[in-house]
């Protein structure tokens, strides 16, 4: 899917797409770099974003 036109995930649906909880996506959010985007009170993600920061490794905490 092209970059522009793909749609934006919340919150419960990238915990979903990872297989993690929401409060793992809370705590990247506070402890990395995973990409994620503050509209208005919601955090929003691409799904390519997140495949290429999970792909780094840099999804590893330690």
């Amino acid at each position: 899917m092209n970059e522009m036109n793909e749609k934006w995930s919340n919150l419960e649906e990238i915990s979903e797409y990872l297989g993690v909880t929401k409060d793992t996506i809370r705590n990247w959010i506070k402890k990395t770099d995973i990409p994620a985007h503050k509209i208005g009170r919601q955090w929003k993600f691409k799904l390519s974003e997140v495949d290429e920061w999970v792909k780094s490794g840099k999804s590893a905490i330690e």
